[in-house]
């Protein structure tokens, strides 16, 4: 939000203080500044009042006019202009020679034969208005030869506050607002701000207007008629174009300015157009026109200002085409209301379409500045064009009262939290300033919280302390080491296993930590053939991409891989990420925490890469839970999994997780010649697997035997568990000595290792164990290469 120096004077006296430095200040005590200031007139010079005195075609162009100008010095300067609207007797924004406007020099110019001794300006050229469709237009009584400087407020001081620091700030969303903090800092006084007085209207007729939905708080309204300008002030236009809004007309400019002045934002209504107001919701969804020419959806929870039945504009967020002021408008309603905050919000998501109004009542507006926004509306138009009349009374319902809030303190209090001594009176003086209602006892204070602050801002003490610090300046806090007790904190299982499968990755495997979001974005899963599954979605989404939570992470690190593949041939990732996988029973989100690691490589086959990943995944549960690891085949259930190529990944006897391929059309669409591999684990479940130990036997006295079978699998898993099934205590170790595969046939061979604490081992105690392995597998199909 831009803000004007020039106006915040209007309400407090700055005069003899450096505004930069204020500036600087308000930036730490109230919200954050955008780093550059604009010095708004610096760069212009040389710009007078000057009245036309003769206009005569160009002899040789049907654009350009030869003028004779007045510039105040005493003679008549020659100009050639191109502008559509000069006249005889206009008087404009003349730069004479030497001027600057920005970069440009004014210099006597050669036009198409003719010498121009200055130019003429438009209000573009002179930077207080986009209008470039002719010379600018004086209608003021200025004399010729006056600096356009003092003729209007070019020179001002121009600072952008970041809208997100002023989110629980609704009285900052205007001028006064901002004027108060300015006060309070610089110890200056808050000028009230100038109204009219409606009592002397209380006995004409009332508006017909009705709240027929609490979603309204509060709905103010006043009819005028004998409207007789149409244009606003020069002074008006130009504060609105410094704070980002362009001049419209003069009901929509005076709207407009009281939004940015007090935060309040209204509607005028051409009064022809709107006779009985009603603030209601709609039963059926229906098709409305706004002012910007765009058609809407309206649902039955949109909020709506009607004629009776007919809709007119939606409460909060943008007026109708239909109801709108026009050039011979004479009569208006003028509307200053307050609306539930969380309904305009939600309706500005739904309707995609947020405007400067949303913006102020997704805040929390405080509904006491409405009839005050209506009295300041009515001074200033009356100010403007007097002869306007106020043909009703001041109609005002007011459905919805925020509490009072009263917190008491003392300076004890305050000094604990802050841990510097700051004095009773600077305490009481500050919330003052600040508009909080004080009552003192000693160091002790009874404070009432202002109504634009107490909408949803402060509630409590520490409120109240930040209130008192802040314009202190925590600048000001003198630097000192805090005592306190220090309590070791046990972590939690989970965070402990999480912090050790980190640094085993990073370590020992070379993988890179990233991070993301938790959303199925959806134009990136399309263009990895991945479908975006039906899972829990933000509602009224505007945006396709953050609509969906994710079920998996796999999904988005295929499309980490594919931003980076291009800059290494071979690396892996991982990241310890949540994904929602569906609701639980009692409605609340089914969250959890995986840990994903995704290979990929241009190098090596995908059978080597899975194989890798897999002693990745077997050291992993060694090292951290000294648990066996064992894979058991899955049915691919999502589109990024291949469908041949995945198992189950178990601790022990806990399935904690899955290992697998990517599908070749993702692989396809990221390099066709790569392989990547990719492995989820359950972190909740990875955590509580049971930590078996580390358990030490000594050496055997007697030698071992070692027996090698090969046989016709395809797998090693059901070997190793008719070795199990065996159920010797002989059986030391079974692991894989070597596989064959020609392509058409696959053998593995397996080597056992015996052994006996006691003695040695007879040839016949080992065969019968391994013949009762062999015939344990030959019944399941498996049999001794031959």
């Amino acid at each position: 939000m831009f803000l004007s120096m020039n106006w915040i004077s209007d309400f407090v006296d700055l005069s003899g203080l450096d505004k930069k430095e204020l500036i600087s200040r308000f930036s730490l005590s109230t919200a954050e500044v955008e780093n550059e200031i604009f010095f708004k007139g610096e760069d212009l010079s040389g710009v007078v009042v000057a009245e036309i005195k003769s206009v005569e075609p160009h002899p040789d162009s049907h654009k350009l006019h030869l003028l004779k100008v007045d510039a105040g010095d005493g003679k008549l300067t020659d100009v050639v202009c191109g502008a559509p609207n000069v006249r005889v007797g206009m008087k404009t924004a003349f730069a004479k020679v030497g001027a600057k406007l920005g970069d440009l020099e004014i210099t006597p110019r050669d036009l198409a034969g003719f010498t121009s001794y200055g130019m003429c300006c438009s209000e573009k050229e002179i930077g207080i208005s986009d209008n470039h469709e002719g010379i600018m237009d004086i209608t003021d009584d200025f004399a010729c030869g006056t600096d356009i400087k003092d003729a209007y407020e070019v020179d001002d001081i121009i600072f952008e506050v970041d809208n997100k620091s002023l989110t629980n700030r609704p009285d900052l969303w205007g001028h006064y607002g901002i004027a108060r903090e300015f006060a309070a800092i610089s110890g200056r006084e808050l000028k009230p701000i100038e109204t009219f007085d409606l009592a002397p209207f209380a006995s004409l007729e009332k508006v017909d207007m009705k709240i027929e939905n609490p979603l309204c708080y509060r709905y103010s309204c006043l009819k005028f008629e004998n409207i007789s300008k149409n244009v606003s002030p020069v002074n008006m236009r130009i504060r609105l174009y410094y704070c980002g809004m362009r001049a419209i007309n003069l009901l929509a400019d005076l709207t407009n300015y009281l939004m940015l002045e007090m935060g309040q934002p209204m509607h005028a209504f051409d009064s022809r157009k709107v006779e009985k107001i009603r603030i209601k919701t709609f039963d059926k969804p229906f098709v409305f026109k706004t002012l910007d020419g765009v058609e809407r959806n309206i649902d039955e929870n949109t909020l709506m200002i009607c004629n009776d039945n007919t809709p007119v504009a939606i409460a909060g967020i943008m007026g109708g085409l239909d109801s709108e002021i026009v050039e011979d408008t004479s009569t208006l309603t003028l509307e200053s209301a307050t609306f539930d905050a969380v309904s305009v919000r939600k309706s500005t998501v739904r309707l995609a379409h947020r405007t400067d109004a949303s913006m102020r009542y997704e805040k929390c507006l405080d509904p006491e500045l409405t009839v005050k926004a209506i009295e300041r509306f009515v001074k200033l138009l009356k100010d403007i064009d007097p002869g306007v009349k106020i043909v009703s009374a001041l109609t005002d319902e007011y459905a919805f009262r925020y509490d009072t809030i009263t917190v008491n303190i003392d300076k004890n209090y305050i000094d604990r939290y802050t841990g510097i001594d700051i004095s009773s009176d600077r305490i009481e003086q500050t919330l003052k300033s600040l508009g909080f209602g004080v009552t003192r006892n000693g160091d002790a204070f009874s404070v009432v919280v202002p109504s634009w602050r107490a909408t949803k801002d402060v509630s409590m003490k520490a409120d109240l302390v930040e209130e008192v610090t802040r314009i202190y300046g925590y600048d000001n806090f003198d630097i000192h080491t805090a005592k306190a007790p220090l309590y070791p904190v046990r972590e939690f299982v989970t965070k402990t296993t999480e912090d050790k499968v980190k640094d085993l990755l990073v370590k020992r495997y070379s993988l890179h930590e990233v991070h993301s979001y938790v959303w199925a974005y959806y134009d990136e899963y399309k263009e990895l053939g991945i479908d975006v599954e039906e899972n829990v979605k933000i509602k009224d989404s505007s945006n396709v991409n953050i609509e969906t939570i994710r079920r998996n992470i796999a999904p988005t690190q295929f499309c980490q891989v594919k931003y980076n593949f291009q800059y290494a041939s071979d690396f892996g990732i991982f990241e310890v990420g949540r994904v929602v996988q569906g609701l639980k029973s009692d409605g609340l989100c089914d969250e959890k925490k995986l840990l994903c690691v995704t290979l990929f490589s241009k190098t090596k086959t995908t059978e080597a890469l899975y194989y890798e990943l897999r002693d990745i995944l077997a050291v992993l549960v060694g090292d951290i839970k000294q648990e066996n690891i064992s894979f058991k085949k899955k049915e691919a259930t999502h589109s990024y999994q291949h469908t041949k190529n995945l198992n189950s990944v178990f601790a022990g006897n806990v399935e904690i997780g899955e290992i697998g391929v990517a599908h070749p059309c993702v692989v396809k669409a990221i390099d066709k010649k790569a392989s990547i591999v990719y492995a989820e684990i359950d972190m909740e479940k990875f955590s509580g697997v049971e930590y078996k130990g580390i358990h030490y036997t000594a050496p055997g006295k007697f030698p071992e035997m070692t027996v090698d079978l090969s046989f016709v699998s395809k797998s090693f898993a059901p070997i190793a568990e008719a070795v199990k099934k065996a159920g010797s205590e002989l059986v030391k170790k079974v692991s894989v000595a070597d596989i064959y595969d020609d392509g058409d046939n696959r053998s593995i061979t397996v080597r056992l290792v015996f052994a006996h604490p006691d003695r040695t081992l007879t040839r016949e105690e080992v065969t019968e164990v391994t013949d009762k392995v062999v015939d344990l597998l030959s019944k399941e199909g498996i049999a001794l290469k031959n």
